[in-house]
């Protein structure tokens, strides 16, 4: 008898987006003239840019050349990109980092979800609450987890509430735990800490022997400048952090697929007989092991982020997006509604009027003005009563869906 995996069992991320798409298409059968805008996911619409798309044909030519061909890269991936890496995004920050500290991957929604695997079952987990999804997801395929409980929460999971009340900073947990996920500037929340706040979690990361698993998959969206954009310009976050940064929504790679993940030669694990033993050669080895690397093309293009052009271009990406953030979170308010985010980050975070909860809130949204987003309480516990809306989306369905919002929506 072939026995399953029963920890995916305990999965329940798959429920949130399963039933927004039943009830979208429950109203779209009922009202087929209905023009339906979508600003719940998370992924981009605007092209490639066009140093990256420049990159990619060259690679392509030289694929096709037996004196530039490429067969099996390197599975930490090529030298000529995470030389980039570190000379645009880290060392203008004074921040040092080895060749061998930089990990390209498929993205940092994988390498968020992967990470687990090298740390023990037994290690204790803290998330944010609310929290994106894939953090949990892979701790409960792996049984570290638990089962969840009426209350929606894991029973082995230490979860931090983050909401209007506490300004949306996580506070330091009273118990002892090992693995702690951190995602700044925030999904879903759009929120944003400062580097005072992060140096108490990486004081605590140090004074318990725990690891901090850093998402800073939207740290080129910041705006502010008092603003970290990687948690090791925390002095001492070296040894206790791990950085994840994705190429997918600051230069429209989610459909192309290509990101990095930063471990310091300095952060630990430790055995069961408590000898510390270095993070970034268990991870080299897992991905020696189970990855075979990124495309020699896709690197290439994600080289060109970096070029003159490509700064350019990205800038401009950015800046769209976030003015689609600033149109959004300004229509809202303008009727009253409590938002957050928008300002360093692509996501707006809104309070539901009139203490709706997050499902009411998605129905009257889809029904009253042909709008989906996400109901908050799908990324936790703590998101009841919130809903993220995303400025993804292009620019003429933005407006006229902030203009049906506005004029529409009844408060």
């Amino acid at each position: 008898m072939t026995k399953i995996n029963e920890n995916y069992l305990n999965l329940q991320g798959s429920y949130l987006f399963a039933e927004i798409a039943r009830r979208v298409a429950s109203f779209k059968n009922d009202n087929p003239e209905a023009k339906i805008i979508k600003l719940g996911i998370g992924d981009v619409t605007k092209p490639l840019p066009g140093a990256v798309i420049e990159s990619l044909h060259g690679a392509v030519d030289e694929m096709a050349k037996e004196e530039t061909f490429r067969g099996y890269g390197p599975e930490q991936g090529y030298n000529f990109l995470t030389q980039k890496i570190i000379d645009f995004d880290y060392t203008p920050k004074g921040i040092q980092l080895d060749l061998d500290e930089i990990f390209i991957s498929d993205g940092a929604k994988s390498d968020t979800g992967n990470i687990q695997e090298i740390f023990s079952v037994d290690s204790t987990i803290a998330v944010t609450d609310p929290v994106y999804p894939a953090y949990i997801d892979g701790n409960v395929m792996a049984g570290r987890t638990g089962k969840i409980n009426e209350q929606g929460k894991f029973e082995k999971i230490t979860y931090i509430p983050c909401t209007a009340e506490n300004n949306f900073i996580p506070q330091l947990p009273d118990e002892k735990v090992d693995m702690i996920y951190l995602c700044f500037p925030n999904n879903p929340t759009g929120t944003t800490v400062s580097r005072e706040e992060l140096k108490k979690w990486v004081e605590y990361a140090k004074k318990n022997q725990a690891v901090i698993l850093y998402d800073a998959a939207y740290e080129a969206f910041i705006q502010e400048e008092d603003v970290p954009h990687s948690i090791y310009e925390i002095e001492g976050a070296k040894e206790v952090a791990i950085e994840f940064r994705s190429f997918s929504k600051v230069a429209g790679f989610t459909g192309t697929r290509c990101g990095f993940t930063v471990v310091p030669k300095e952060v630990m694990g430790y055995t069961s007989e408590g000898d510390a033993y270095p993070l970034n050669k268990l991870w080299n080895r897992r991905q020696t092991t189970k990855f075979n690397g990124v495309p020699y093309i896709i690197q290439r293009g994600a080289e060109a982020v970096y070029t003159e052009a490509g700064q350019k271009q990205v800038k401009a990406l950015i800046d769209y997006y976030m003015a689609n953030a600033k149109m959004i979170k300004e229509g809202l308010e303008s009727i009253g509604i409590k938002t957050f985010g928008g300002v360093n980050a692509p996501y707006i975070w809104l309070k539901t009027p009139e203490g709706m909860d997050s499902w009411a809130f998605f129905d009257k949204l889809l029904t009253e003005v042909h709008i989906v987003g996400t109901p908050g309480v799908g990324f936790g516990p703590s998101g009841e009563g919130y809903f993220r809306l995303t400025a993804f989306g292009n620019r003429e369905a933005t407006e006229e869906a902030i203009e049906r919002i506005k004029n529409q929506l009844k408060l």
